[in-house]
């Protein structure tokens, strides 16, 4: 299964994280991603986000990719 890269993913999407503490188990949190963390292209486990909530993980899932209009 491929991660999605960088540019796949914007601000206000829907996607599936996996965080740190859960990486062993491959548990899913599903959230909107409020900042990209990641500053290179692509990542071998997943570019890394905050979600709304304050939640970070790195994505693995796009779950929603319409990002509403401003």
């Amino acid at each position: 299964m491929s991660v999605p890269t960088r540019n796949q993913i914007k601000p206000g999407m829907r996607v599936q994280i996996v965080e740190k503490h859960n990486q062993r188990t491959g548990a899913l949190t599903t959230g909107t991603v409020a900042r990209i963390l990641t500053n290179s292209a692509t990542h071998p486990h997943g570019i890394k986000v905050m979600l709304t909530d304050g939640t970070v993980g790195r994505v693995q899932v796009i779950v929603e990719a319409n990002v509403p209009s401003a």
